[in-house]
């Protein structure tokens, strides 16, 4: 993709951004708590390593990824205390938040559509400890579906 999805700024940033070229159209339009951040990138890179792995493995993987919260926060390089989980829920925020809309030309139809870089997310905390046990993240299909082609 040509144009930037990740924000670089540290507070949130609500900027709408609008592309065009020969026709085609892009529009990111982040939420209330601002667009997706570049170190919110790393937890897309982690949840695509884990399809592309069980890829390699002969799987058909699925959208949604069942995670443990400190194996992503490890593998992000982030901290493991209550900080860290706090900013991962802030950072799946941001990743469902931030809407893009495109359209596609192709066989004499044009299709709009609008898609969040990830569809859903849940944690699962346990009660006692507070400590995260599941992290279920289900990707948008638009990014399912682009790393699916990139790997065949």
């Amino acid at each position: 993709m040509e144009h930037p999805i990740f924000s670089l700024a540290t507070k949130p940033d609500r900027r709408v951004f609008r592309y065009e070229h020969n026709g085609n159209k892009l529009e990111i339009v982040p939420s209330v708590k601002g667009l997706a951040t570049i170190h919110d990138k790393d937890i897309l890179i982690y949840c695509i390593s884990q399809l592309i792995g069980k890829m390699n493995q002969g799987e058909r993987p699925s959208r949604t990824l069942h995670l443990t919260a400190r194996d992503l926060l490890v593998w992000t390089n982030r901290q493991t205390d209550g900080d860290g989980y706090d900013r991962l829920r802030s950072a799946f925020e941001r990743l469902s938040g931030t809407r893009i809309t495109t359209n596609i030309k192709a066989d004499g139809e044009e299709i709009t559509e609008g898609f969040g870089l990830i569809n859903e997310w849940r944690i699962v905390r346990q009660t006692r400890s507070g400590q995260m046990s599941e992290i279920k993240v289900t990707l948008s299909d638009w990014l399912f579906k682009m790393v699916e082609g990139a790997a065949s």
